[in-house]
């Protein structure tokens, strides 16, 4: 992924584009989640699918997906909607 002002993190813009076929998912995302999300997609000028495809597979070869000044940006949005989950909650998380 990219910041206005840093290298790409997420890819090699050297390396030749790869073909695949996407399809549409409704998945269901904690709102709060959801914000910071659409808000790093926008900064970094990406769809949120596109986000959310190179954080997955970041995370599946264990990978870091972010920069720290990328990581920085996501406290920042955190902190605008009250985000106030993480990792160890991620199997905790229940329905209103």
């Amino acid at each position: 992924m990219t910041t206005p002002t840093e290298e790409p993190e997420m890819s090699n813009r050297d390396e030749p584009r790869r073909e695949v076929e996407r399809v549409q998912t409704g998945v269901r995302l904690e709102k709060r989640l959801l914000k910071v999300l659409k808000g790093l997609a926008e900064y970094l000028d990406l769809s949120l699918g596109d986000l959310l495809e190179g954080v997955a597979l970041h995370a599946l070869e264990n990978k870091p997906p972010f920069s720290a000044a990328t990581l920085k940006r996501v406290a920042d949005l955190k902190r605008v909607y009250g985000l106030d989950l993480g990792a160890a909650d991620s199997h905790r998380l229940r329905e209103r």
